[in-house]
């Protein structure tokens, strides 16, 4: 195996897909508010960031289109979770090198 094959094309380009949807510093601060609050509602999250409702509702659709996160509905509340995996093991990481 060439040293140019050692990750597929194919992987390569998802990879580098999610990283651009999720390299926007609002979008990863999302992200990891997501995964430390563990699930958290759409008002935590523009409350916790100093964002406007609009501006955290329009990064959460983005995320939701590339299906990086999901919502569900309990009650009056829409919560989000991440669904990627790739994604959630990066922001647990930088989650987790903030404990450090």
């Amino acid at each position: 195996m060439s040293d140019d094959k050692v990750c597929a094309d194919d992987m390569i380009e998802e990879i580098s897909r999610k990283l651009k949807v999720c390299g926007h510093p609002v979008r990863l601060k999302l992200l990891c508010l997501i995964h430390h609050q563990g699930e958290p509602c759409v008002t935590n999250l523009w409350t916790c960031l100093g964002e406007s409702q609009p501006v955290i509702s329009q990064h959460l659709a983005v995320l939701k289109e590339n299906h990086i996160v999901d919502s569900t509905v309990q009650g009056n509340k829409r919560i989000y979770t991440i669904v990627d995996p790739f994604i959630l093991n990066l922001v647990t990481k930088i989650v987790d090198q903030k404990k450090e």
